[in-house]
């Protein structure tokens, strides 16, 4: 019975999903991931064993055939004694006389070993369960189990697909970070000459250079941190696809696309998703079977306790002693029950422990209705904030590339200080990041919403 909640148990609030339109390269590498998954093989591997399980249960239900000849050597022990020649004896002999014949005969006390010595019992026992309600109920047990498995290994299956989609996703964006600094870098590049230029042509002072350096040299220590990222991010990619930490990392060109205020939008009001994620929802399936199993105990162990079992049994084979099979052949068929009468209130004790297991699976269920309609809301919302963040980001970064270039234009022509065009470069450069974040965020985002309600593999 412990196996019943231990089903219902793992991956309770795991949520589950069908594959979402992703870009190719990056569905590739989910089924890759799949495949080489070492959490999803002991999934599997646990799916193999309930199925054993469940060929164990199917077996009982099949007679049960055993040869088992035996053969015995005894010496000593107890003998079985008894006086019948001393009894018969003189009786045989008066009768003989009065008759006057030999027909009673003079006979040997009896003196037996207890032990059989040279005996051998050499036979073929065939038995066969009738009705046996913990039979038939235990292989519906085993049934949900195997299903409870199976769900479970579909809830496993669905988390792991986000969570690579999820590092890829952040792979993407330490590329772009580590791009846009590369970009910001090459534009100090171009202010420090152009300030060197301007102070060989007595335009400006020496000071205009080794602010420009200084700027410089603290963006390289940014985009060092990038890398940094870039190279943590590929590393935790690979150990999802369990595979070396260093190996390359095909780009999807087609991932940007996908940002687009039509394509990543809630697919239906918040109600309909809701109500589309309690029906499709692999954890409802593994409670359900779960729960099911729970009540089979209930009625194995009622069924048990109301009527006996009935068995059929035949032994045949050759039983004597000396192995000489002459005349030493039997057979034994055999009808009989097996009912539990009284066994001190164990079988009451075993129904009221089953009911109690379904009521607790019963309020989870409760629970895990309330759980999914809560993570259902929490994506709902985290989508459209996303969605009115990266539009946010992109009017912002418009914004400040607009004013840049007015800064930049003005700055050549000596009409505005360094410290303003320092502080517009650095505006573009945090409003690139803010961009390149909320997209990736809104492509997590939208990629969790469709997790949590959509239809199981």
């Amino acid at each position: 019975m412990k196996y019943i909640l231990l089903f219902a148990a793992l991956g309770w609030f795991l949520p589950s999903r069908a594959t979402a339109q992703v870009p190719a390269a990056l569905e590739e590498y989910v089924q890759l991931g799949l495949a080489n998954n070492l959490s999803l093989k002991q999934e599997t591997l646990g799916i193999a064993n309930a199925t054993e399980n469940l060929r164990q249960a199917r077996a009982l239900f099949y007679p049960h055939v055993t040869f088992a000849p035996t053969y015995s050597l005894a010496a000593g022990g107890r003998r079985l004694q008894f006086p019948v020649g001393d009894l018969l004896n003189p009786v045989y002999k008066t009768l003989n006389e009065m008759t006057q014949s030999d027909r009673f005969p003079q006979i040997e006390n009896v003196d037996v070993q207890l032990a059989p010595n040279n005996f051998h019992d050499t036979k073929l026992s065939i038995q066969y369960a009738i009705y046996n309600p913990e039979i038939q109920y235990n292989y519906l047990i085993q049934q949900n189990l195997l299903s409870a498995q199976e769900a479970r290994k579909y809830v496993v299956e669905n988390e792991i697909r986000f969570a690579i989609e999820t590092a890829y996703y952040q792979y993407l964006q330490t590329l772009e970070a580590v791009h846009i600094y590369e970009t910001s870098r090459n534009v100090l590049n171009e202010l420090v000459r152009l300030n060197q230029k301007l102070v060989d042509n007595n335009v400006q002072t020496k000071d205009a250079v080794f602010s420009a350096e200084y700027e410089r040299s603290r963006l390289e220590q940014q985009q060092a941190e990038a890398s940094r990222n870039r190279e943590v991010a590929q590393a935790y990619f690979n150990f999802l696809l369990n595979r070396d930490l260093n190996s390359s990392i095909r780009v999807d060109s087609t991932v940007l696309s996908q940002t687009s205020a039509d394509q990543l939008t809630p697919s239906g009001e918040l109600a309909s998703l809701t109500e589309q994620a309690t029906h499709n929802r692999q954890e409802f399936r593994q409670l359900s079977h779960s729960l099911e199993a729970a009540q089979n105990a209930v009625r194995l162990q009622e069924m048990a306790g109301k009527l006996p079992s009935i068995f059929v049994g035949i032994n045949t084979g050759f039983q004597g002693f000396g192995y000489t099979f002459s005349g030493q052949a039997y057979a034994v068929g055999q009808l009989g029950l097996t009912w539990d009468l009284f066994k001190g209130y164990e079988r009451k004790s075993k129904i009221q422990q089953a009911r109690i297991q379904t009521y607790v699976l019963q309020t989870r269920q409760q629970e895990l209705e309330k759980q999914i309609a809560l993570q259902v809301n929490q994506a709902y919302y985290d989508l459209i904030a996303a969605r009115e963040g990266w539009q946010a980001t992109v009017s912002g970064l418009s914004k400040a590339e607009q004013y840049f270039r007015m800064i930049d234009s003005r700055y050549r022509n000596g009409s505005v200080l360094l410290i303003e065009y320092v502080k517009a470069q650095n505006d573009v450069l945090t409003a690139r990041l803010q961009q390149s974040v909320s997209r990736y965020d809104l492509l997590i985002k939208y990629s969790l919403l469709q997790k949590t309600i959509s239809t199981p593999n």
